[in-house]
């Protein structure tokens, strides 16, 4: 029997889901697909009313659609409901549940570049507190992913409103802190996270000093056009750990082709090859 997927936006032939699960299905020897569908937003509640029955066994949302499948979806996991989006639906009988797979998919690609092992954890290293970088829906998932990691989250956004109103998801955990203030919150920051679209190509760089950075500190973009951004240049420079975007984009890909094909697949270095051939091609 051939499980059938899909990755549904709007627009979606920028998508690079297909490629990744692609590659896992060929790399198992899976009989399934896994397709771009395009469905305008007026469309959207019909698609998802549909899924059951229709022969698919889920699929990826990506924008504009995310906050809708929250609101559609027949039942949402913690973590859903914590971020407020789904970016992830899986077909259980004549129901839908809905997933976010960004906190996870993030928190395992830190484990993957910075290590982990049984005696000590790289939060340990980096030291439990963060810096987020924007208060948009990734940025959301990342601050959920970091507090149930056991980290201390600060959130800085040009709107302050937008940061306090992240804070709000764990006041015990989470702060808002004033853009203005980044600067001097940096010599404590032992993980600094950039969610915003400075450094993405056609954006300006984000103009920031990372010198009162401890020299153990890591740096993250989940950027990942270009790989390198100057963010991720500059902590190169001072000799920091820096992780790129693209292996969140791989990482939280893992969930949903686990629930929908059985098998839970690896992000291997032949995996990430392929994706950034793909993004040097374009």
């Amino acid at each position: 029997m051939t499980v059938r997927a899909f990755v549904v936006g709007h627009p979606i032939r920028h998508s690079r889901s297909p490629l990744i699960h692609g590659h896992w299905l060929a790399e198992h020897g899976l009989a399934g697909t896994y397709e771009r569908i395009d469905v305008a937003p007026d469309a959207f509640e019909a698609l998802v009313r549909g899924l059951p029955g229709s022969g698919f066994a889920g699929g990826n949302v990506t924008i504009p659609h995310k906050e809708a499948a929250y609101r559609l979806a027949d039942s949402l996991t913690e973590r859903a409901k914590k971020i407020g989006a789904v970016n992830t639906l899986i077909v259980e009988g004549d129901r839908v549940r809905g997933d976010n797979t960004d906190a996870p998919g993030f928190i395992a690609h830190l484990d993957q570049s910075l290590g982990r092992s049984p005696d000590q954890d790289w939060p340990e290293r980096t030291g439990r507190t963060a810096l987020v970088l924007g208060a948009g829906g990734a940025a959301r998932a990342i601050v959920v992913g970091l507090v149930e990691r056991g980290m201390r989250v600060r959130v800085a956004n040009r709107s302050p409103e937008r940061a306090r109103a992240l804070a709000e998801l764990d006041p015990d955990h989470v702060e808002a802190l004033a853009w203005e203030a980044v600067p001097e919150a940096l010599s404590d920051t032992g993980l600094l996270v950039n969610t915003t679209s400075l450094g993405m190509a056609g954006h300006p760089p984000l103009a920031l000093d990372l010198a009162p950075l401890p020299s153990r500190a890591a740096v993250a973009d989940i950027v990942y056009v270009p790989l390198e951004t100057p963010l991720l240049a500059a902590a190169r420079a001072r000799g920091l750990a820096a992780v790129d975007g693209l292996g969140m984009l791989l990482h939280q890909a893992v969930p949903g082709f686990e629930a929908w094909f059985g098998l839970r697949p690896a992000v291997t270095p032949a995996l990430r090859e392929k994706i950034v051939a793909d993004l040097a091609a374009r």
